[in-house]
Order: C-alpha cells, then structure tokens, then sequence
C-alpha cells in the first residue's frame, strides 16, 4: 500500500509505502496523480518517505514500480527520498543519471529538510 498526502500550496505529493509495494499501488497512485499533472501540466515536488519501505509483493510490482517512475518523472520538478537504508539513499546518486527531475537522497531524521527543499521556488 502507498499512503499519500497531497500539499496543494507548496504543489508537494508525499508517498509513503507500507508492507511489501504491490502492482496495485501504482495503478492507484496513478490515478490519484494524472488529473493533478493533467491540471497544472507537473508538480513541483514528491516527497518519498521510505522508512518503512519493505520491498515488492513480486516481479510484476517491481516492474509497475518502474513504469511509474519512466512515466510521471518528467512531470515532478523535484524528487526527495528520505531514509535510513543505506541502498535506498544510493538510489538518488544512480536514478538522477535516467530521469529528468532532481533527485536527492535525505536521512531519515531529515525529514523537514527534505520538505523544505522541495518547497524552494526554482
């Protein structure tokens, strides 16, 4: 499941995944996203908070994971991942190279931070 806040001031979608990402998730979130990109043309910012970030369900939720990601990236200005594990804060470092938004990894206990930063204009 992929808990979601939307922040219409600051234009800022916050994810958080809880248990194990199924295939699902992301047509949902899909769903929820596409008339706020289809309004305003992008959001200005995605806040991923990855604490309890467990994995997917099976192969096919790993791949809707990506397909997300190829298919709404050109629409974020901004991409924060806030965590602790160590492979999801190297993620930022190697993803920037493939997709079109910034993308910087925050620790866990910089959540505010994070937020902040997306908040910037720019």
């Amino acid at each position: 499941m992929i808990e979601h806040k939307w922040d219409r001031e600051h234009q800022v979608l916050e994810v958080r995944p809880v248990g194990k990402l199924a295939a699902e998730d992301f047509h949902h979130l899909s769903a929820q996203l596409d008339p706020i990109i289809s309004k305003q043309g992008r959001i200005e910012g995605l806040l991923v908070n990855a604490a309890d970030f467990t994995g997917w369900e099976n192969f096919v939720a790993m791949i809707s994971h990506f397909r997300f990601i190829r298919d709404k990236q050109r629409h974020i200005r901004r991409i924060a991942v806030v965590s602790d594990n160590p492979i999801l804060r190297f993620m930022p470092s190697l993803v920037c190279h493939f997709i079109s938004a910034e993308v910087r990894p925050f620790p866990g206990d910089e959540y505010a931070q994070a937020l902040e930063w997306l908040q910037k204009p720019g």
